[in-house]
This record gives C-alpha cells, sequence and structure tokens, in this order.
C-alpha cells in the first residue's frame, strides 16, 4: 500500500486515532493530529496546489518544525506535485544550500506558515495553516511515480535532489518496520529536522505507514536541553527513537554536569544510531550511564543509510545490541581487516529486500573477504537517481547504488570506516579522517567531542578543532596544541602541517550533524579561521 492509499485508510477506518503529538522546548504539547485531520488538511492543501500547479510541479516545504510541515507533504502527495523539504530561513536570510537547491528544482511554489515572515522571492506563498476545507480527490499514483526530492546535505559537495519514488518509500517502510519490530503500538520519539532524511521517512513516515504515534520535537529543543529528548521516551513510554552519535554524547555530558531527571527507560527497545562510523565508545558511555535507569544495552541499534537509499540500508537485529569488532589500524589502512586493537562499531545486516555488496572502486569487482571497499547496494529501496543528472556515476545502470562509504563485511555485519571522497592519502599510505580526529578529540579535555575536521591540502594534513564554550577565554593554546600534535604523531605516526583551534560552532556541519570536510577545507584555504597556528 502507498503512502497516500496509507493515510486514507487510516482517516476512513481510524479517524480519531492521533497520529502526531508536537512538542515545545518545555516539553508541553503545543498541537495533535488525528488521522482524519491530517487526511482532511492535506486535501485542503492539494485542492490549492492543483489550482496554481500542474502534476510534476515541484513546491518547496518552508517550515519550522512543526506538523504544518505534514499536511502540507501529504497535500503534495495527494496532488500529484513534488515536495522539496528544504531548511528554512534563519534571521530572514536563505541559506547557501537553500538558494542552490531552488536554483536546481525550479519550484512553482512554496508552502509554509503564516507565523513565518519570510519565505522564498518570486515564488508562489501558500500558508497552508490558514486554507479553509476543500473537497478534492486523490490523483492516483503508481510505485513509479515521483513522491519528491530529498536534497543530499552537502557534507562532500553540493546539495543533490535523489528523486525518491513511491515504490521507494514503501520498499525502505517495509525495511524499517520488519528491522526495528514496529506495530500499531510502537510510539516513536524524534527530534531530528523534518526536511532531513532521518526526520522525514523515519520519525514521520514510518508510524503513519505502520498506524503508529509520534511524538516530535525541534532539533532547537533536543541542542538546548538534550535530556528532554529522553525525558519525553520516558513519558511517552516510546518503544524507537534514536539520532546521530553526537546525539548519545551530549546526553552522556549533560547527565556528567549535574542531577538526572526522573526516566525510565525501560520501554525503548529501539536506540538507534544512525552515525557512519559510530563510535563504540558512545554505544558503551551511553549504556553505562543510563542504564540505572533503565536502559539496556541490548536496545542499542546501530545501523547504516542514506538519502540515495531512500534512509536505511542495514540494521542491528532487535534485542542483539551492537556488535565491535577489533581491528589493526594499520592494516586497515591498506583496506585490510586484520585483528588488532582498535574497535569498529558494526552498522547491523542486510535488511530483506535489497542486495549489499564491497566493491573496489575502481575495477568495479567484488573484493574479497576481509577486504576493505566500497559499499554498493541494490534493492527497492534505492532510488531514482539524482535530479536532472541522468549519468550520474553514483547510479551503476539503474541497478547499483555506489554509496562512496567504504565498508567491510565479517560475519554478516557491516562495518563502516570511512568516506572514499574523505580518504586522507600522506606518503603512499591511507589514513581515515575519524581516526585522526578522535585521536585529536581524546588529546585535551578543552576539545570538544564532535566537532574536529581532518583533511590534506597540498599533501600537508590540516586538523581543525573546536575548543569549549566555556574555555574559551582562558585555555592555554600552547599547551592544547602541543598535545594534538603529540598525540597524532604518536597514534599515526603524522606530523601535523597546519592546525587550527576554532571557536564553538565555526565547524561547518549538515544538518544531521556531520562534519562537512569539504567546506571546512575550503575555509581553511580562504583564511576564514581566525585563530591559526
Amino acid at each position: 500500500m502507498l503512502l497516500p492509499e496509507a493515510l486514507r485508510e487510516r482517516a476512513a477506518t481510524d479517524p480519531g486515532r492521533c497520529a502526531y503529538v508536537f512538542l515545545d522546548e518545555s516539553g508541553e504539547e503545543t498541537a495533535r493530529l488525528t488521522y482524519g485531520e491530517l487526511h482532511t488538511r492535506a486535501l485542503a492543501v492539494a485542492a490549492r496546489l492543483a489550482r496554481d500547479c500542474a502534476p510534476g510541479d515541484r513546491a518547496l516545504l518552508v517550515f519550522p518544525q512543526c506538523l504544518d510541515f505534514i499536511v502540507a507533504y501529504f497535500g503534495c502527495l495527494y496532488a500529484q506535485v513534488v515536495a522539496v523539504p528544504v531548511n528554512p530561513p534563519r534571521r530572514n536570510r536563505v541559506q547557501e544550500a537553500t538558494g542552490h537547491i531552488i536554483t536546481d528544482c525550479e519550484p512553482a511554489a512554496a508552502l509554509t506558515v503564516s507565523t513565518m515572515k519570510s519565505t522564498i522571492d518570486g515564488l508562489q506563498r501558500i500558508d497552508v495553516d490558514t486554507l479553509p476545507d476543500a473537497p478534492f480527490e486523490p490523483k492516483a499514483v503508481t510505485p513509479d511515480s515521483l513522491a519528491f526530492l530529498q536534497y543530499t546535505s552537502g557534507s562532500t559537495s553540493a546539495p543533490k535532489g535523489v528523486m525518491v519514488s513511491h515504490g521507494n518509500l514503501v520498499a525502505n517502510q517495509q525495511m524499517i518496520s520488519y528491522g526495528f519490530g514496529h506495530d500499531e503500538h510502537s510510539t516513536v520519539v524524534g527530534w531530528a529536522p523534518f526536511f532531513h532524511d532521518q526526520g522525514l521517512i523515519g520519525n514521520v513516515l514510518q508510524p503513519l505507514y505502520v498506524g503508529a504515534t509520534a511524538i516530535l520535537m525541534s532539533p532547537a529543543a533536543f541542542i538546548r536541553r538534550p535530556l528532554l529528548w529522553l525525558t519525553t521516551i520516558s513519558r511517552y513510554r516510546a518503544h524507537t527513537s534514536g539520532g546521530p552519535n553526537f546525539a548519545f554524547d551530549a546526553c552522556v555530558a549533560h547527565a556528567a554536569r549535574g542531577k538526572l531527571p526522573e526516566l525510565d527507560l525501560s520501554s525503548w527497545r529501539i536506540a538507534f544510531n544512525g552515525a557512519e562510523p559510530i563510535r563504540p565508545e558512545t554505544l558503551r558511555s551511553f549504556t553505562e550511564t543510563f542504564a540505572p535507569h533503565g536502559f539496556r544495552a541490548d536496545a542499542m541499534y546501530p545501523c547504516y543509510g542514506l538519502a540515495e537509499a531512500t534512509l536505511i540500508v542495514t540494521g542491528s537485529r532487535k534485542g542483539r545490541g551492537p556488535r565491535t569488532l577489533g581491528v589493526d589500524p594499520e592494516a586497515l589502512g591498506e583496506k585490510r581487516l586484520v585483528p588488532g586493537d582498535r574497535l569498529l562499531a558494526g552498522s547491523g545486516t542486510v535488511l530483506p529486500g535489497e542486495d549489499v555488496r564491497i566493491m573496489d572502486p575502481e575495477t568495479r569487482q567484488p573484493c574479497g573477504p576481509g577486504e576493505v571497499g566500497e559499499i554498493w547496494v541494490a534493492g527497492g529501496n534505492v532510488t531514482q537517481g539524482y535530479w536532472k543528472r541522468p549519468d550520474h556515476e553514483s547510479f551503476v545502470e539503474g541497478t547499483w547504488l555506489r554509496t562512496g562509504d567504504l565498508g567491510v563485511f565479517e560475519d554478516d555485519e557491516l562495518y563502516v570506516v570511512g568516506r572514499l571522497k574523505d580518504l586522507i592519502i600522506i606518503r603512499g599510505r591511507n589514513h581515515y579522517p575519524q581516526d585522526i580526529e578522535q585521536t585529536v578529540e581524546s588529546a585535551h579535555p578543552a576539545l570538544r567531542s564532535g566537532a574536529c575536521a581532518a583533511f590534506t591540502t597540498d599533501v600537508k594534513l590540516v586538523v581543525i578543532a573546536e575548543i569549549h564554550r566555556e574555555q574559551r577565554h582562558d585555555v592555554d593554546i600552547a599547551e592544547v596544541s602541543g598535545a594534538i600534535r603529540a598525540a597524532v604523531l604518536a597514534e599515526h605516526e603524522l606530523s601535523l602541517g597546519g592546525l587550527v583551534l576554532a571557536r564553538h560552532g565555526e565547524l561547518p556541519k549538515t544538518s544531521s550533524g556531520k562534519i562537512m570536510r569539504a567546506a571546512a577545507r575550503n575555509l581553511y584555504a580562504a583564511g576564514a579561521f581566525e585563530r591559526g597556528i
């Protein structure tokens, strides 16, 4: 059953069932949507779109985090208008990435809410929160019909519009519900932005697909109060919730600062961690910190995915907990898996309905056992390619997706070890930037976790590391820089050609918290960082 059909059926059979709840930064409920209300309001949006747009036209979704976004999204699906979720303007300024998206997709309209003071100049504006109810007969769609454009985060290049079909959505929803063990009783808590694939496909569409309820918050609420996330899981007895690696680290850091709120995390069965690669230390420290509050180690659910595969590719097995593997870092740099003392965290196993292989990126031939190569994916979840880029090298012969990520299988578990474009090659040796970054972050307590970028410029290794906000005025720069240089030399036998101690928040990141190394390299080359060493 395609998603528009799923919503219509739920609205017809159980219209009063709560589909979504939205919380403010104090954890108070500010809005609710039943399946019946969502269907009715989406019909009103579709009716307005049918007046202003033709089927196949693109419409920007320009919203703060709110339930009106979901109304607009399903209105687009009903009207066969291609939704394009974007990061809303900040301080009335359109971000560079959003400007690129507008130029690329050529939208006919911008859907938003009346409280948004500014959207996008030159576009037909539709405030979905002020539309009166209106009759509309949803247009029939097929699995091959284009549902929406999910623009990539731009972590390694300019954002590209991933063409997600209705069939792709259903295939991935089936994979998620199978891997997570979801049914109509599986309450989901989420705070990831709706314009991001994890927020939309995982936290918004998956609950609707299985007929469950989602409790939703804004990313800003999480950033300001990370423990509100856990309080919400406890309060609503949630089955599923998760986020990138930094989200779990943030909770541990806040827990260390003072008294924890009253928590009961025993209902939490799927604590998904979708970072790549996942840090074993994060899994361990979070479990140890919150085990006294009912959190179970076997609830940790590492997974791996990307927008080009709709969302999820591999996932742990429910109730099994994470797997780790000790490897030799030098052999790993040679793309070989050899037992050693560096821990890798697994990203789960292949889910039903797809094929995942490790391939040599140059010869395009399968790698042997224990060989690191590029992760290729095939299946119903692999999307239709990039908007306006029919011959892009990531999509091979319409069947295989070249992810650009490096990984290896061991006992059917996928271990993601890095990104092909980010690989650092010095004197003929391969180094994974996240390994160097982890060494740097551990070198001195003044350095922030998850806020470091390692890259090369003219074969020179450069590191940019952020200083904790509370230590920015009294930190001994010479002491910190000396500790970083010594740690990188001792651990990796590398000398730094450049080192920047940056201010809190200075490093560019994607909406999901990934370091944008290419953007950091460009800023460094332009001399944009203030405190260079």
